[in-house]
């Protein structure tokens, strides 16, 4: 499909795509001995925060907290609970309805205020995907667009193709009611005639695109901008040449230029760049996922082999309600996993890191729409993905490092996948060697966390891991 020069996949391609990952839920044989045994890495940084914003095609309600680290003495704090206090176009606010926004989520009520205060506010805030982050700087970069002046007014930059068209689309759905306000993608693809002027009052793209088209062949000002977007901040650093691309824009904008900054981590690496980026700003996090630990029941069952396991994992499943996730170190052993489950009844889908994005997505979308109850995966989905039915996450194998020591983040980020916004979860780890009771120790001992002995033949076995 193409739109404004630029092609991707829309509604139409995603029933498609859906419809062909019932191939995908087919899984290949691979008996052991026969495929290569390759461990996944977790996905890339560029297609972490992509797989997150497909996955959320609608705002999930996230009952995270969220803290205010530092901001301006001088701009007061302000929140709003709904979209009409903020005095919104009404063209602007019917398309935030029009896309099933009937109220501010978390992020948005406390970042809203300051994005579209007068003065404006400068802004650093971490949120994951599904929290409404990309909604809020799309509804003020909007809602700062003059349309009298036939230039660019906005910027916003994002680390790939993938991710700045899927703000586009944000931005096109929220803009609908709005056709005087026109967006330009500056995304590879898009070509320009040497000597023409971009007349859009918005340009959403790449940082190596937009560096060009501004500096090189002069195509827009940016000393004409008044919003400057960066979003995924922690891909453009992990991503050779954009941190440098992004500064070297930033220096030619004027000194009362907007400037937000989106990042789903808050390493040294992101603040040393955002203090570069982002002057006298507000800055907005969310609570450590650590915390959700509280919520999660943690638990071992004693294995002798892979038959044990299996026989572990379908007692445990079927004393609980909800969908399942289970995590296995090779590509090998979570086909063999999802193989043998699907041969005994039950809706399986297998994720791994040799399906492009689009499967995965497609995969992912069938499991959080209910249609698939137990998800066998690699690390390929560790991090990040959020579906609220998860009641049980199984370390079929515990998260190990290249070095066979206990992967303890990997280890939060698999069993945070259960127990999110304050629900309870239940985590299983299955021991299958001493090498294995010794990294479940670690892990105990790292996080402080109790983990405790499941005998699967008690006679009530629902109301022990409940209890």
């Amino acid at each position: 499909m193409e739109k404004g020069g630029v092609e991707y996949w829309g509604r139409d391609d995603e029933e498609e795509l859906l419809a062909s990952c019932v191939n995908v839920l087919s899984i290949k044989s691979c008996k052991p001995g026969v495929a290569a045994d390759e461990i996944d890495k977790v996905p890339t940084a560029a297609e972490e925060p992509l797989l997150k914003k497909l996955l959320h095609k609608t705002l999930v309600e996230s009952k995270q907290e969220v803290e205010i680290q530092r901001r301006n003495p001088n701009s007061p704090l302000y929140s709003v609970k709904s979209f009409e206090e903020l005095k919104l176009q009404p063209k602007l606010l019917m398309g935030i309805y029009d896309m099933g926004f009937m109220k501010p989520s978390k992020i948005q009520e406390t970042a809203l205020p300051t994005l579209l205060a007068d003065p404006p506010g400068n802004m650093i805030a971490q949120s994951q995907s599904g929290t409404g982050k990309t909604a809020a700087f799309t509804l003020a970069m909007l809602s700062r667009v003059d349309t009298t002046k036939p230039y660019p007014q906005v910027l916003c930059l994002s680390p790939t193709y993938e991710l700045a068209i899927q703000i586009g689309e944000v931005a096109a759905k929220m803009s609908k009611h709005c056709p005087e306000i026109k967006i330009k993608y500056a995304v590879r693809g898009e070509q320009m005639a040497r000597g023409e002027k971009i007349t859009d009052h918005i340009i959403i793209g790449t940082p190596g695109k937009a560096l060009d088209w501004s500096l090189k062949f002069r195509f827009f000002n940016l000393d004409k901008i008044n919003v400057f977007v960066l979003d995924e901040a922690d891909v453009m650093i992990a991503t050779q040449g954009h941190q440098d691309q992004c500064i070297r824009m930033h220096k030619m904008l004027p000194k009362t230029c907007q400037v937000m900054f989106f990042s789903a981590t808050y390493e040294k690496e992101v603040m040393d760049f955002a203090e570069i980026i982002v002057d006298d700003p507000m800055i907005i996090r969310l609570k450590r996922e650590e915390q959700c630990l509280d919520n999660i029941k943690q638990l071992y069952v004693n294995c002798q082999d892979m038959e044990a396991k299996y026989d572990a994992i379908t007692t445990i499943y079927t004393n609980l309600t909800g969908q399942a996730i289970i995590f296995c170190h090779t590509r090998r052993t979570a086909t063999w996993l999802a193989e043998k489950m699907i041969d005994e009844g039950f809706t399986v889908g297998l994720l791994s890191g040799e399906m492009t994005v689009e499967e995965r997505i497609g995969v992912l979308d069938l499991f959080r729409e209910g249609c698939v109850t137990v998800l066998v995966t690699t690390n390929v989905l560790a991090r990040g993905i959020d579906v609220d039915q998860v009641s049980l996450v199984v370390n079929y194998d515990l998260p190990v490092d290249q070095q066979s020591n206990a992967d303890h983040e990997t280890y939060l980020h698999r069993i945070g996948r259960t127990g999110r916004f304050g629900k309870k979860g239940v985590a299983v780890n299955l021991i299958d060697s001493p090498l294995a009771m010794a990294i479940c120790n670690e892990m105990e001992r790292h996080f402080g966390k109790k983990i405790e002995l499941l005998d699967i033949k008690c006679r009530d076995l629902k109301a022990r891991i409940r209890e």
